[in-house]
């Protein structure tokens, strides 16, 4: 039984008793893959890396442009307002009130024309008063002449005394004194009287009215507007702004062009007449009104429009043209030998006519630098003076590389 016993306990023995060289045995083969396989994928990393660190740099695409032959128009650019060349205010030098008028808005009038009337009775009773009292110191001065001529015979026979003639010729001066203001106060009657005769000083049309029937006019103290008369509006001009920066280029006769808000599809042309010395500061900008003449033929501009203007300060016709991005570029990634060559450009260039600057044309090495010298600008070319390029050469406007897609190739690789 004892026996037995041993051997049941031997069977049900647990593997913890078993031989330390038995425990694990069947585990060793995966642990040996597994670490196969972490060192083959960190090769394959690190693989990758060397890869992305050693690997050629894209190569660069270039935006080339052709140097071509055109005109070069420099252009100074304005705002504007759209103006009659000449407006006449039309006021009333006396006061009264309105009893009717006869001119609106855009009625054409003619010089002479009656366009309102003041109402006339007030005036016309100082009228007769100071014809009144020129009738009265008239007959006076009749009365008082003829009694000085009897004095006069009277004096002569000794009728009467010498001083009373003094006296009596006095008088008489005094009285013509009188008769002479009083003809003079019916001048003034006269003319207050024509006064309240609103009429067109001009040919012209009227572009303002600000008076109504009824109302009161006050001119004691200042002359109060009426009317706006513009006197032709075949003819308008546009006073522009200019600012001091840019009015030093502009003289009389320089070519403008102008569009409107209410023509958006038409350009308007005319010219420069006169630039004022006058400067306008508004919150301490200096600018200038130079006035640009135009014909309006067809009334399509109007008064108080609104203008952006280009004033044309030179002009070449069918001259060589570069871009101005061509100027503007330079390259990214040259070698110190090429940095060394683009800079010594300068130099060159100061020698060429015109404005140095320079170039990049494409050789087969790569971008090369070119000499040049430019002139006229127009914002969008400028005129090649010198330099060894012609009409269809190209050169380069702008560089595109591979740098932005690389990054985004990096991002892509390291998301996966």
């Amino acid at each position: 039984m004892q026996q037995m016993s041993q051997v049941d306990a031997g069977r049900n023995r647990p593997e913890a008793d078993a031989p330390a060289g038995e425990i694990g045995a069947p585990h060793k083969p995966r642990r040996r893959l597994a670490l196969l396989a972490a060192a083959f994928a960190v090769a394959i990393v690190a693989g990758v890396a060397g890869w992305w660190v050693v690997r050629p740099a894209p190569a660069a695409t270039y935006l080339m442009a052709s140097v071509s032959r055109g005109d070069i128009s420099p252009t100074v650019t304005a705002t504007g307002t759209v103006n009659p060349v000449m407006t006449i205010i039309v006021g009333s030098y006396v006061s009264g009130v309105i009893q009717d008028v006869y001119c609106d808005y855009n009625t054409r009038v003619k010089k002479g024309q009656l366009c309102a009337r003041i109402d006339p009775r007030p005036y016309e009773a100082a009228l007769e008063q100071a014809k009144g009292q020129l009738a009265r110191d008239s007959a006076q001065l009749s009365g008082a002449r003829a009694d000085l001529a009897r004095y006069a015979a009277l004096v002569q026979r000794n009728l009467v005394s010498q001083m009373t003639y003094t006296d009596q010729a006095a008088l008489v001066h005094q009285l013509e004194g009188q008769a002479q203001l009083d003809r003079a106060l019916v001048s003034n009657a006269k003319v207050n009287l024509g006064y309240t005769n609103i009429i067109s000083p001009v040919n012209g049309t009227v572009v303002a009215r600000n008076i109504t029937i009824g109302q009161t006019v006050a001119a004691s103290f200042q002359t109060p507007t009426l009317f706006l008369i513009a006197t032709d509006l075949t003819r308008m001009q546009v006073d522009t702004n200019v600012s001091e920066s840019d009015i030093g280029a502009i003289k009389n006769g320089d070519a403008a062009q102008f569009t409107v808000a209410a023509y958006p599809g038409r350009t308007f042309r005319g010219a420069i007449v006169q630039v004022r010395q006058a400067p306008q500061v508004i919150q301490n900008v200096v600018t200038y009104d130079a006035v640009v003449s135009v014909s309006n033929p067809d009334f399509l501009l109007k008064p108080g429009m609104t203008a952006t203007v280009g004033i044309i300060t030179a002009r070449r016709r069918n001259v060589l043209r570069i871009p101005d991005q061509a100027l503007r570029f330079s390259p990214g990634g040259l070698k110190p030998a090429q940095a060394a060559g683009a800079a010594g450009t300068a130099a060159a260039a100061a020698k060429a006519g015109g404005q140095p600057a320079e170039v990049w044309v494409l050789r087969q090495s790569g971008p090369a630098a070119v000499a040049i010298g430019v002139g006229l600008d127009d914002g969008t070319y400028s005129e090649l003076v010198s330099g060894d390029l012609h009409a269809g050469d190209e050169v380069i406007v702008g560089e595109r590389t591979a740098s932005a897609a690389g990054k985004s190739g990096t991002f892509r690789f390291w998301h996966l």
